[in-house]
């Protein structure tokens, strides 16, 4: 087996952003007396669309159905103002995805965030322009951790999922990795994102299968 393409995450992958969408939902569920502990964060919401953090609040602690659009818009505009003050380029992530590229991968993205916000966070980053598809939230039926937005990208990239190393940091984009059949480089932090790491993972994948 060829890995052919390389997909990444973007929160906590590509992008320092996790930090940024638990405030933003944080700031916007205070108005109406509601907070998601750190704790909490880490062990259940972390890595999930705020439409499903939103459903989960509701059906856990009343946070009334009716609030969705309003708290989701809001959490928008809170994410938006974070992404404009921190959002910049980082020269290991250019490094790595542009030597991948010259060395032949195809590169996607699959993102459990809505299509404006990883289009944003890929423009400020300036890794849009290495990148041959980016899958959201929006593009599919079910998101991470159901298998569809790395079965989508194989699909845009035009390889099999098992050609097909996805690089996550997430329990829920690992659950969605494995249930698609694409191998794996678990990362801690965006700062282990390295050309090195990469190389080694697809040599492993390669001789693993």
């Amino acid at each position: 087996m060829a890995i052919e393409a390389v997909v990444f995450d973007m929160d906590g992958v590509l992008i320092d952003a996790k930090e940024w969408h638990y405030e933003a939902l944080n700031r916007a569920l205070e108005y109406f007396g509601y907070t998601i502990s750190r704790a909490d964060h880490l062990t259940t919401f972390d890595g999930l669309p705020t439409r499903k953090k939103l459903e989960m609040l509701t059906e856990e602690r009343g946070l009334p159905r009716g609030l969705h659009g309003f708290l989701s818009d809001l959490k928008q505009q809170y994410t938006v103002d974070q992404v404009q003050l921190k959002c910049k380029p980082m020269f290991v992530h250019e490094y790595a995805l542009s030597n991948l590229k010259a060395r032949g991968y195809k590169l996607g993205l699959g993102s459990n965030s809505i299509r404006s916000t990883v289009e944003m966070m890929m423009g400020k980053s300036n890794l849009s322009r290495y990148l041959d598809v980016t899958i959201s939230n929006e593009d599919v039926a079910k998101a991470k951790p159901y298998p569809d937005i790395y079965l989508n990208a194989a699909a845009a990239l035009g390889v099999a999922p098992g050609n097909c190393l996805v690089v996550e940091d997430n329990p829920n984009g690992i659950k969605a990795a494995e249930a698609a059949g694409c191998p794996l480089l678990v990362v801690n932090s965006v700062l282990d994102v390295q050309l090195d790491r990469i190389l080694q993972a697809i040599r492993h994948a390669e001789e693993a299968a």
